[in-house]
């Protein structure tokens, strides 16, 4: 389930290449969480879904506030000057940070091979951004690294909400959550920024709402509950190679020899982070 979540989530950054072709960044954003929201709210209604109890509401608002708003927000506008290679690289240092907030929020004390791991993975990543970026950070990575910390506490409310209730049901009552919010903005944001339906727009928008946003973070969240916070995370390592596939063969992008070969690199890192004891 967490890797099937993997696959879902590889392709969020090239679809959101191509809903930027006919959107502009508010209006995407605001856009696939009214259609997230949407979706999600009639499978409650459809299924009679009960009203969470008061006491995950905080929780829940946490997942809306990373998962939902956040990291689709600031990826966004990161992929207005950044090339979804070199994002997708730099957002591998995700299973890093979900694990850290885990061992914080739910006190999860995962082995020393699996930090020394991860730690590989993050410093493989790190190095690749900073030769990327000529030594500086670019704005686009500054959006990055603050879509990190947002979507890593998501993740691991969101993970720590599914050991108590589905996880489908945890991503929907937080999309339904901003739906509120979701509509207006939304409203304000189509009339101030032009629209170009297209064939790649439409289709990148439909699949960042009901993949990434919905049917993504319900299989997600499922797995998390099932094998735990941080081994689940390390999965996402594998996340910038799948996306470097699709960014070849969905929008035509040139890789340099150090993206596919830092990719690798992390693949080596999931294997002894899924084989270290908890």
């Amino acid at each position: 389930m967490a890797a099937l979540g993997v696959t879902a989530f590889s392709l969020t950054f090239p679809a959101t290449a191509w809903g930027l072709e006919g959107f502009g960044p508010w209006s995407l954003v605001a856009v696939r969480s009214v259609l997230a929201a949407l979706i999600a709210g009639g499978c409650l209604l459809a299924l009679r879904v009960p009203v969470p109890e008061r006491r995950h509401w905080a929780g829940l608002a946490v997942v809306a506030a990373g998962v939902v708003v956040g990291f689709p927000m600031l990826t966004t506008l990161a992929l207005q000057t950044s090339t979804t290679a070199h994002a997708a690289v730099v957002v591998g240092l995700l299973p890093l940070t979900t694990a850290l907030f885990s061992a914080l929020r739910t006190g999860t004390r995962p082995s020393r091979t699996f930090w020394a791991a991860a730690l590989a993975g993050a410093a493989v990543v790190a190095a690749f951004t900073v030769q990327q970026s000529g030594g500086a950070l670019s704005t686009a990575d500054v959006y990055l690294f603050g879509a990190l910390l947002v979507c890593a506490a998501g993740y691991t409310e969101g993970g720590r909400l599914a050991r108590i209730m589905p996880g489908w049901q945890v991503i929907g009552w937080a999309l339904v959550l901003c739906l509120p919010v979701a509509v207006p903005a939304a409203a304000v944001a189509l009339s101030y920024e032009p629209v170009r339906l297209t064939a790649h727009s439409v289709a990148g928008v439909l699949w960042v709402a009901a993949g990434s946003q919905f049917l993504g973070l319900v299989v997600w969240y499922r797995g998390m509950a099932a094998i735990g916070i941080p081994k689940a995370s390390q999965l996402q390592l594998a996340q910038p190679l799948l996306t470097l596939v699709w960014s070849v063969l969905l929008l035509g992008e040139h890789l340099t020899v150090a993206a596919p070969l830092t990719a690798a690199a992390v693949l080596v890192c999931i294997a002894v982070t899924q084989r270290a004891r908890g």
